[in-house]
C-alpha cells in the first residue's frame, strides 16, 4: 500500500528561476521582480517575523501572555526564518566570490 505524497512548497524564494510558481525567465518578469526585490521582501517578512517574537517575549516577561504556545511558535518561526536569511546571505556571497575568480 502506498499513500501519495504531495511535493513541499517552497518558503520564501518565488520568482527564483526554476523553482515551481516561478515568474522569472521572461524579459517582461526581470525588471519587476529580481533578485533584489525578492531579497528586499524576504527580510522585510523576517523583520515583521522578529518583531512579533519580540512583541511576545514582552507580553510574556510582564504575564500578559495568554497562550505560551504562541510564543514558543513565533520564537522557533524566527529562528528557522533567521537561518534561512543567513544561509541564503552566504551563498550568495559565495556565488558572487566564485563569479569574481572566473577568467574572462
Amino acid at each position: 500500500m502506498t499513500f501519495p505524497i504531495g511535493g513541499i512548497a517552497p518558503v520564501g524564494v518565488g520568482g527564483i528561476a526554476g523553482v515551481a510558481g516561478s515568474t522569472r525567465g521572461t524579459p517582461a518578469a526581470e525588471g519587476t521582480d529580481g533578485f533584489a526585490a525578492v531579497l528586499a521582501s524576504t527580510f522585510d517578512k523576517l523583520q515583521a517575523t522578529q518583531s512579533v517574537t519580540s512583541d511576545l517575549a514582552v507580553q510574556a516577561a510582564s504575564g500578559d501572555l495568554k497562550d505560551v504556545h504562541d510564543y514558543m511558535i513565533a520564537s522557533a518561526e524566527s529562528g528557522v526564518a533567521t537561518e534561512m536569511v543567513v544561509t541564503i546571505k552566504n551563498q550568495a556571497v559565495a556565488a558572487f566570490n566564485e563569479i569574481m575568480r572566473m577568467q574572462i
